[in-house]
């Protein structure tokens, strides 16, 4: 089940969107947000490791 969060957070993406968007743009802007997310709580989770260039 979707969270009411989550779906007013769709919502308002697609109202931040141009009229003239297509569904793949809809798709696209979703699968950012959703990687984002996905590194924000991977980050705070410790699950990634810093590169460092020596």
């Amino acid at each position: 089940m979707v969270s009411v969060a989550a779906k007013q957070e769709v919502q308002e993406m697609i109202y931040n969107l141009p009229d003239n968007c297509t569904y793949e743009d809809i798709e696209y802007h979703l699968y950012v947000v959703e990687k984002i997310k996905n590194g924000i709580r991977r980050t705070e989770n410790g699950e990634v490791s810093s590169y460092k260039k020596k």
